[in-house]
């Protein structure tokens, strides 16, 4: 008898213990006198047969049977006889299982996760939580975890139908098998599911609580740059790698929403690789970072019911059809605003968790009540020049510091396709000059994430996406060339679509000393190809912003939306918006951005006061020189 039965093998137990046997248990494993759990296989006019494991059976005759029973039923017995010829006698016993403590025997031995790989063929045992129950045509697959991993249980009671269905997702059980390995995974095959309870449960959950917790602790690397401002955020950023890192032990999956341009790109991409890597580390289904992760781009600069429904459909069905938890949403370069809160109470109401690491002007007090977590500069006296490509790559390295190599470029292209001032972008395009880039290079990877973002519209593009920013790809003559053919193709088509609405821009200069160009985007560019409204609009302010030398303002405009570009003018848009509401009655305004770029929509009736209206708080703005681009002739930085 192993250590886990109750008192030495010579000794009678107490009455009020009787003995589960594992599976795999043999004679060697019972004793006369002791209480078992039976089941019973058979029934003949003389008693019952029972089974105490896959090896040990025996008759309970019908003299020693108080009540009926019928194959499958399960009583509790004695052990009266251990005949020579190795057969075993039972007498019933009228127990209470309630008011006795069941002790469970095994056989085999008790190993974690990560040691499963050296005992292919063992018979051993696993406690852990069930962190996920997927039913199969085939066998119940239960995945559990133990704090060193997770691994699929497969236990089959019939083709396509539920077993062991009394444990439930969170259950803390044993699970006793044989490990085997299928098609290149390990797996568990299920011999026995014992649901742990009382003090059993409470030692494995011990165990297995400060395991995870240790082991979803993130990495402390040094960071690329030594930057006084982005300090304040490393806490922040800590604490939501910790909270990744736990979804993943947890085997939640994740949904990344990002923003679909180069900023969001260079944010998600990086944490799209550390993520899986860890999930790949913690999971023995090789499939695991497939089901668990999902990076999903969003066109709007907020979170859209029509992004959160089309979410919500897809983890209910996979909650149904899969067993998967629902999933946790991480909102990058976007989701700091009040016009994301909508969607996040709808996500609410299935309780399902949301972190935020976003660079755009937030409405703290709107968004706070409903995600786990936010990360933003402005929360910390900062601003729209940390990037969220820059935090994310310093997050990336917290889940796994080994892509590091990798990331070097990437916080340079960020900075450089969201248009950054930052003192510190002389020292991320030093970085990446080291890493074999050069600022032409980092421009150009810059337009050919625009570029292929525009025409995947909806789809991440992984493949596509690695190689424009030279991530997990493998070839670096691959990576230049593509880069070329996108990029290149990007400023053909942004060169004739500002050919073609130079003609049409109407010029003032304000009040203030600064031009204002405006176009109209409905009317006098191409629609419904490259580039967009938005490029259209930058692309248009960074000519002016060259050929003048002095601030300049932007406006694009279309029936009911409006972009927005300044250079050297403190336009501070998300107050503006927030004016204009009080203001221009009717006029549905919304929107908002940074203080140099940002967006605002308005019902198309009221354009015209809209706009009217914009233009005079543009003409009060003030006039500042830390806000001046670097695209100025003369200015080699």
């Amino acid at each position: 008898m192993t250590p886990s039965a109750a008192g030495d093998a010579g000794n009678r137990p107490p009455e009020g213990v009787v003995h589960d046997l594992s599976a795999g248990c043999t004679l060697d494993d019972v004793e006369e006198g002791d209480r078992y759990l039976a089941t019973v296989n058979g029934v003949v006019e003389y008693g019952v047969f029972v089974d105490l494991s896959d090896h040990v059976s025996g008759l309970v005759h019908e003299s020693n049977i108080q009540n009926e029973y019928a194959v499958g039923d399960s009583f509790t017995v004695e052990l009266v006889e251990i005949r020579e010829n190795g057969d075993l006698g039972f007498e019933e016993v009228d127990v209470d299982i309630d008011d006795v403590e069941v002790v469970d025997v095994m056989h085999g031995e008790t190993v974690g996760v990560g040691d499963l790989a050296d005992r292919i063929g063992d018979t051993v045992h696993l406690e852990g939580d069930i962190v996920q129950i997927k039913q199969t045509a085939g066998p119940t697959i239960f995945s559990v975890r133990d704090g060193s991993g997770v691994v699929p249980c497969a236990a089959f009671k019939e083709a396509g139908v539920r077993a062991y269905p009394d444990a439930d997702l969170d259950d803390t059980v044993r699970m006793t098998g044989t490990v085997e390995r299928r098609e290149d995974a390990l797996q568990i095959e299920v011999d026995n599911l014992a649901i742990l309870r009382g003090e059993a449960e409470s030692e494995v959950r011990e165990h297995i609580d400060a395991a995870l917790e240790e082991r979803a602790a993130p990495a402390t690397p040094d960071p690329l740059i030594e930057w006084p401002a982005f300090e304040k955020l490393r806490d922040d950023l800590a604490d939501t790698a910790r909270q990744l890192r736990e979804a993943v032990l947890e085997s939640r999956p994740i949904r990344l929403r990002h923003h679909a341009d180069g900023d969001g790109m260079c944010a998600s991409v990086p944490v799209q690789l550390a993520l899986e890597s860890f999930i790949e580390e913690v999971h023995e289904d090789p499939d695991a970072p497939r089901h668990l992760f999902k990076r999903l781009p969003s066109k709007a600069p907020f979170y859209e019911m029509e992004d959160v429904t089309r979410d919500l459909n897809f983890a209910l069905e996979d909650e149904e059809r899969h067993g998967q938890r629902l999933p946790l949403l991480f909102m990058v370069d976007n989701g700091s605003t009040e016009e994301d809160t909508p969607a996040y109470r709808a996500l609410d109401q299935y309780d399902i968790p949301i972190l935020v690491v976003d660079h755009h002007h937030p409405d703290p007090e709107a968004v706070a009540p409903l995600v786990e977590g936010h990360v933003n500069p402005y929360l910390h006296d900062e601003d729209y020049r940390i990037t969220t490509g820059m935090m994310c790559v310093e997050l990336a390295r917290m889940i796994d510091p080994s892509i590091t190599d990798q990331l070097e470029h990437v916080p340079a292209v960020a900075g450089l396709s969201d248009r950054s001032k930052a003192d510190a972008m002389d020292d991320y395009l030093a970085l990446a000059e080291e890493a074999g880039y050069t600022e032409d290079d980092l421009r150009d990877i810059g337009e050919a994430l625009d570029y292929g973002a525009h025409w995947l519209r909806y789809q991440s593009g992984r493949n596509l996406i690695n190689d424009v920013l030279n991530l997990d790809c493998d070839d670096r003559k691959r990576h230049e060339e593509i880069v070329e053919f996108l990029s290149s193709r990007a400023r053909r088509d942004v060169e004739e679509q500002l050919d073609d609405a130079e003609p049409h821009v109407e010029h003032e200069q304000l009040d203030n000393g600064a031009h204002l160009y405006r176009l109209d985007v409905e009317n006098h560019a191409r629609r419904f190809t490259y580039p967009a409204p938005g490029k259209t609009t930058g692309e248009l302010h960074d000519r002016k912003v060259t050929e003048t030398g002095d601030p300049v303002i932007t406006i694009g405009y279309g029936p009911d939306f409006a972009v927005l570009r300044s250079d050297g003018v403190r336009l501070d848009i998300p107050n503006m918006v927030t004016e204009l509401q009080e203001e221009v009655e009717g006029a549905g305004v919304s929107g908002g951005g940074h203080l140099v770029v940002g967006s605002i929509k308005f019902v198309s009736g009221m354009r015209e006061p809209v706009l009217d209206a914009l233009v005079e708080k543009m003409a009060d703005a003030e006039i500042d020189e830390a806000l001046r681009s670097t695209l100025l002739h003369g200015d080699d930085s």
